[in-house]
This record gives C-alpha cells, structure tokens and sequence, in this order.
C-alpha cells in the first residue's frame, strides 16, 4: 500500500515504488517474519546457515536479494522517483494500513519506511 501512496504523487509505477520502498519495509517487519526470511534467504539465496543466528541468514538473504535488484537496474531509492522530504506527510497519509501480513504497520512506521527509502 505504501507503494500505490508513492505512486499517487509521482509518475513511478507501481512496480518501480515497490522496489524503491521494499529493503526499508522488510527490515521493519524482519523480526515478525523472521522464520520466513531465513527460508527464503537459504532457499533462493544459497545463504549457508552455519554458525549464524536466524537474523543474520535472514539480513543476508535481503542484501542477496538488493545486491540482486540493483543488477537488473530497478531504482532503489524514493529520492530517484521524484520523492522529497516535504512529500511524507502526505505520502504517510494516503497510505492505507492493512491489518495482517507480518505485522500491522502503524503511520509512524511509514513514515519512517518512507524516510529510510529516499
């Protein structure tokens, strides 16, 4: 949902916020997911577990998967959309919170995913 919000106030498509938004929102809800994260980051990154905790694997697999992104040249950052400072609030207020997923995000929580994006 953040990403349509950011799409309301830019020409980015909907797929482009996405991967501008995602590291920052998946580092917000890591800890509830984390058993997922580290699934993912053994089974389609290769991350080998060994001697590491659950969030290491898992923080592995989402830089595996950013290094990954950045490769086939997906914009990263809100800033590169056309994104301000000046525009969160607005941004903040337009996104429509969901209940469920990992965790229920707060507006306070996208703001600071929004922040983390630019």
């Amino acid at each position: 949902m953040i990403g349509h919000a950011v799409g309301t106030f830019t020409n980015a498509t909907h797929g482009m916020t996405l991967a501008a938004v995602s590291m920052a929102y998946y580092k917000t809800i890591l800890q509830a997911g984390l058993p997922r994260f580290k699934r993912f980051a053994i089974a389609v990154w290769g991350v080998d577990p060994t001697g590491k905790s659950d969030e290491t694997i898992a923080c592995e697999g989402l830089e595996a998967l950013r290094q990954w992104m950045v490769s086939i040249g997906l914009v990263m950052q809100l800033r590169d959309l056309g994104v301000t400072p000046e525009m969160i609030p607005a941004i903040t207020k337009a996104t429509f919170i969901l209940d469920g997923g990992y965790q229920t995000l707060t507006p306070e929580d996208v703001t600071a995913i929004l922040h983390a994006s630019l």
